[in-house]
């Protein structure tokens, strides 16, 4: 066999394992000769590390994805309670339902810990009121840390209980509410406290958007949210969305919730 054949041959085998190494890429892409990402075992581009689920987003804008919790649809209130009553006192009207004032908070049915959560509100056209009579109501998450819900697009209260507030213990970066008869919206995510026994691992920390606008970035809660008090925590598992009766005739819509994993 002469060294041009050889040649030809070396050349055929390097290009056959060039493809098989290309083709074996594409079915499994990613490296093993990468360095060990630090705190983590999987090598930079690992081929073996696992892809997260795929999700369907909402058609359109603010739609529940694929793995939502529907709770309010704009057709019935299945997915609530209210407690010491057979059944829900709230009026649902066409496409939201509004607070029943003076018949009791609104509870899911359903427990939650690490979530995403998708509220929108709004409130009466030609409301009137000053401060934190001007429509409140609140959203509490795991029933015991409140996002405030007022009017704050005209009038003032106390910066730590506007709307978007952490009732009683931080004000939102910015105050983006929009004005009676239109729709605000709250983009809650939500890491909850961990507990072991009576000692507290880890805070509660939430992150707002409100109107699209970031409110609080990944914020620590000192406790649960309180009235005229500094909060503290108590140890509890997961807790229900609870949507406050303040006696406001305040409007809700569109509510759906992600369960997260812990990191």
């Amino acid at each position: 066999m002469s060294l041009l054949t050889l040649r030809k041959l070396a050349y055929i085998a390097a290009v056959a394992a060039f493809c098989a190494a290309i083709q074996a890429q594409q079915k499994n892409p990613g490296y093993t000769d990468t360095p060990i990402l630090p705190g983590q075992k999987w090598h930079v581009h690992d081929p073996a590390r696992p892809h997260p689920p795929v999700v369907a987003p909402g058609a359109t804008p603010g739609a529940p994805p694929s793995d939502a919790i529907v709770l309010f649809d704009g057709k019935d209130l299945s997915h609530w309670t209210q407690q010491g009553r057979p059944d829900v006192k709230w009026p649902l009207r066409d496409g939201y339902f509004e607070v029943g004032p003076g018949t009791g908070d609104l509870v899911s049915r359903e427990q939650f810990g690490n979530a995403q959560i998708h509220v929108e509100w709004s409130e009466p056209a030609g409301i009137g009121g000053e401060s934190q009579d001007r429509g409140n109501s609140g959203v509490y998450l795991m029933g015991r840390y409140e996002i405030q819900v007022l009017d704050s697009s005209g009038t003032v209260t106390y910066a730590d209980g506007q709307a978007g507030a952490l009732y009683g213990e931080f004000p939102p970066l910015a105050n983006p509410t929009r004005h009676p008869g239109e729709w605000n919206v709250y983009d809650i995510v939500v890491d909850a406290p961990r507990f072991d026994g009576g000692k507290l691992l880890k805070p509660m920390f939430v992150t707002l958007l409100f109107n699209g606008v970031l409110a609080h970035d990944h914020r620590e809660l000192t406790g649960t949210t309180e009235h005229r008090v500094v909060g503290t925590y108590k140890p509890h598992g997961d807790g229900p969305l609870l949507l406050q009766d303040h006696g406001a005739r305040v409007r809700y819509r569109n509510i759906w919730v992600r369960r997260l994993a812990a990191e």
